[in-house]
């Protein structure tokens, strides 16, 4: 109990006193419980200050958890000596019913289709030194009508590609149409609600830590996320389409007339220019090779700074490749490679704040309850992640599990004590507290070393 007042002392500039309190009593609940991690669980096992009532205040009562991420994450886990990237990503939770406030069919990409249920947009700061992730900003995904037609436009957009040409519009530009830059273009709500986060959590954290380059997986490997990236100062790290209309850039002379060429050479994947080579590697019946190219693609307005990594069986010779890119032209492939990898320690973020925090679990079905339930969850990340490190002096292999089943035997120990008439022996009650935190954990204690 002490540790986690300790670690919560840097809310008080951002938290009233009771709802310090409250948060402070929900906590040691969560650590303590086990089963689902629901309000009436955390009743049940939270003891006094935590009534069914009072937990129910708690999650009516609006709360900036962006500020408290970031408060515990600059008092606890921040380190001047790393650099720090910023990763962002959607993570679906199934919900059953229409009373859930934002409920609505999302695609998981753990089903494979899409599910009824709600999405939370989540942006975390990423350790390149320590290989891990923190989250600082979580946002419920909201299907507005405006976003719905976008959704509906783009579908209409593909059919219309795929159709039969007699069905298709008649080739060439449209009558009446406009040059637009290509800088200028209008961004769905989608990213113009992720710029505004990314644009609030910059300016928050921006005293302590400067970030400069932007992961997202590849489903935002297109001009218009490139775009809401740079109007941020940020540099986008992504993937593009494997078939991705890739050029050369033009390097011919000038046709005398007109503007400047800049597409040259559709590129080959087939046949990569080996001067473009960076490493080759052979393992397990598979060449890999490292390709790095300053490319064009005509939906964005910049060269790209493309990484393909080729991998080829050495047997039946069949290829396949993934292509990475960045805004930043100065960046090396094999930091590019190393930092899109780094994007998926937020994946487990969310594996965790689902396995063991509540994501999974709640059941508020109110605005207020629904936000304040999911941003507790991924709060109990950073907790967690600040008491393990507290912890992690003493006993080198504790992890998340290890933490739980600490306080869960504590509070054991605190119930039978209440029982007992009289105190126990100072040390009988030290080897108690040993034994009994001791029990469910994956990693056994390590024995206290004794001094030379």
């Amino acid at each position: 109990m002490p540790t986690i007042i300790a670690v919560l002392a840097c809310l008080k500039p951002a938290l009233p006193s009771v709802v310090r309190r409250q948060l402070t009593v929900i906590i040691l609940a969560i650590l303590t419980m086990t089963g689902r991690v629901t309000m009436a669980g955390m009743a049940r096992w939270s003891g006094r200050g935590g009534s069914y009532r009072t937990i129910q205040r708690f999650f009516q009562t609006p709360i900036v958890w962006a500020t408290l991420m970031w408060l515990v994450f600059r008092t606890h886990l921040h380190r001047s000596t790393t650099t720090y990237l910023l990763a962002g990503d959607e993570t679906v939770v199934t919900k059953a019913g229409t009373a859930t406030h934002g409920v609505d069919r999302f695609f998981s990409s753990i089903y494979g289709a899409p599910v009824p249920g709600l999405a939370f947009f989540a942006l975390s700061l990423v350790s390149v030194n320590e290989r891990r992730a923190f989250p600082m900003a979580i946002e419920q995904v909201i299907r507005t009508p405006a976003a719905k037609a976008a959704t509906t436009a783009k579908a209409a957009a593909r059919n219309q590609a795929k159709a039969p040409q007699a069905e298709r519009r008649r080739p060439g530009r449209p009558k009446g149409s406009r040059t637009r830059p290509k800088t200028d273009r209008p961004l769905s709500p989608e990213l113009q609600r992720i710029g505004t986060m990314i644009g609030a959590l910059t300016q928050r954290i921006a005293p302590v830590v400067s970030v400069t380059y932007l992961l997202l997986d590849g489903y935002f490997g297109h001009a218009a996320a490139l775009q809401m990236a740079r109007a941020q100062n940020l540099h986008l790290i992504s993937k593009l389409r494997t078939d991705a209309a890739l050029y050369m850039p033009y390097t011919g002379p000038y046709a005398g007339r007109g503007p400047h060429q800049i597409y040259g050479a559709k590129l080959n994947y087939r046949a990569l220019p080996t001067s473009a080579l960076q490493t080759t590697t052979v393992a397990g019946g598979v060449t890999t090779r490292i390709f790095q190219i300053e490319l064009r693609h005509k939906e964005f307005p910049q060269p790209l700074n493309v990484v393909i990594i080729q991998k080829t069986n050495v047997q039946t010779g069949k290829q396949a490749h993934v292509i990475l890119f960045s805004s930043d032209l100065d960046l090396s492939a094999a930091t590019i490679i190393e930092y899109y990898g780094l994007r998926f320690q937020i994946e487990f973020n969310f594996r965790d704040a689902k396995q063991h925090w509540g994501l999974e679990d709640f059941m508020n079905v109110t605005p207020a309850a629904v936000t304040n339930a999911a941003n507790l969850s991924f709060f109990m990340v950073n907790v967690a992640a600040a008491l393990v490190a507290d912890q992690r002096v003493d006993d080198p292999t504790i992890s998340i599990l290890d933490l739980k089943a600490t306080y869960r035997g504590q509070k054991y120990v605190d119930v039978v004590l209440k029982l007992l008439p009289e105190k126990p022996d100072p040390v009988l009650f030290t080897e108690l507290i040993s034994i009994v935190t001791s029990l469910g954990r994956i990693h056994p204690r390590q024995p206290a070393t004794s001094p030379p």
